[in-house]
């Protein structure tokens, strides 16, 4: 058997390529999330300490408005709740990932958002790397690239006077990416058309603002529907 140090090495050594997109993305948004904070008179400290304890980047952004306003916390509940609620769909996708992880499960559901989520459920992990390991390599660096993003941001946010204005499609592309590796590697697209043409038809009921949540929620019922059939075509296991 392999050492535990030759053990972490490789599942780090493994993790880390998949994490290169997320920095890039991670840095200029948790850049930009730093300077928000210190132009909005904040000190760097709050920005750092968030981006460890919340690590949530949407509702980061919406918490300096919250904390600039009256003290409200079933408003700032609520709002955590929905713009958040996506990660319910994600958790109980990830129930038969995490199991056997040992004390790691705490911080991988800690830890997990959109992009940590799309690389630990769809990457393909060597047999000879350990699966609860490259998952926690895989949260800790996101985790850090958003730490050091925002930490950067709110220190030298003073003295940075370039506009940050549209970095935040680097996320989009990136998802885009995740998207179409995904679609290469599947033998049936059905699952990742269903999912395209719910979420269509949800942006046109719904519109751009809340069309997610119904979205997910569909998504799940009609993949839920059609779990046997798509397990015989080999489309999910």
């Amino acid at each position: 058997m392999q050492s535990k140090s030759k053990m972490l090495k490789k599942a780090f050594v493994t993790a880390f390529p998949y994490t290169i997109p997320i920095f890039a993305g991670f840095w200029f948004l948790g850049l930009t999330y730093g300077i928000y904070m210190n132009v909005s008179g904040f000190s760097f400290w709050y920005p750092m300490l968030m981006s460890v304890t919340i690590f949530a980047g949407s509702i980061e952004f919406v918490t300096v408005n919250m904390l600039l306003g009256a003290f409200d916390p079933l408003q700032a509940f609520t709002m955590t709740l929905m713009i958040n609620a996506r990660h319910l769909f994600y958790g109980i996708s990830m129930l038969d990932k995490y199991r056997g992880t040992g004390w790691k499960k705490f911080y991988l559901i800690f830890g997990m958002c959109d992009e940590s989520f799309s690389i630990n459920y769809t990457a393909d992990i060597p047999e000879d790397v350990d699966r609860g390991w490259f998952m926690f390599f895989v949260t800790l660096l996101n985790h850090f690239y958003w730490f050091f993003g925002a930490t950067l941001g709110g220190i030298f946010g003073s003295l940075i006077h370039f506009s940050t204005e549209g970095l935040e499609f680097v996320m989009t592309a990136m998802f885009v990416v995740i998207f179409l590796e995904q679609w290469l590697k599947e033998r049936n697209h059905t699952s990742s058309l269903l999912g395209l043409g719910i979420s269509l038809l949800c942006l046109a009921v719904f519109g751009a603002d809340d069309f997610i949540i119904p979205a997910m929620l569909a998504i799940l019922a009609v993949l839920t529907l059609m779990r046997r059939p798509l397990q015989r075509g080999g489309e999910i296991q």
